[in-house]
């Protein structure tokens, strides 16, 4: 059994996004495992992390609980779409302002290195994209997949760290909407 945190990066209420997450929630809950699922626009907090890692900003309550609690999940799952070749100004402000030095990771003295302290857990990410996937692929690097997988989870410990695209979303029909929603849950079911 693994205790999974399932972050919904969709800045709309009632996205395809959500949909997706809802759907590993209810296959990893079948297989056994503990799940949290964590919207993020139902929770009110500041994207903005003030004075950056030299000054340290205070989390809101319920998002204090959200960030330290839930990330002693043994499984992060990340649902986002990709905007710009980007994720959204909610999900990269949650990771502003939650991956901080000294609970994500701690720089070493005297060295460019660090240390990643949420080693030994693992990932998953699942973005929509209008863009089909081989070309947002090898046409223009993947760069949110590089953003959280490589310079955010990973940075911190997380991995390995598996990758789902689904794309293209725009203008996809209820067949294909369905076929991955069905992909997805199998996805859950299957991370125990």
């Amino acid at each position: 059994m693994k205790n999974i945190l399932i972050i919904n990066g969709h800045p709309v209420k009632d996205s395809y996004c959500k949909a997706l997450a809802e759907e590993y929630k209810k296959g990893a809950e079948e297989s056994g495992n503990q799940v949290e699922l964590v919207n993020l626009i139902d929770i009110k907090f500041d994207l903005n992390l003030t004075g950056g890692f030299s000054s340290h900003t205070e989390l809101e309550k319920r998002f204090a609980r959200c960030a330290k609690e839930n990330f002693k999940a043994n499984h992060i799952v990340i649902v986002h779409p990709v905007w710009w070749g980007s994720v959204p100004a909610l999900l990269k402000g949650f990771f502003d302002r939650t991956l901080l030095p000294g609970f994500a990771f701690k720089y070493r003295e005297n060295s460019p290195m660090w240390y990643k302290l949420l080693s030994g857990r693992t990932g998953r990410i699942i973005y929509t994209a209008d863009t089909p996937s081989i070309i947002y692929k090898y046409f223009f690097n993947a760069p949110s997949v590089n953003q959280v997988k490589k310079r955010t989870l990973q940075f911190c410990g997380i991995n390995p760290v598996k990758v789902t695209a689904i794309a293209p979303i725009r203008k996809s029909t209820n067949e294909f909407r369905e076929k991955n929603l069905r992909m997805v849950y199998e996805l859950g079911k299957a991370s125990a």
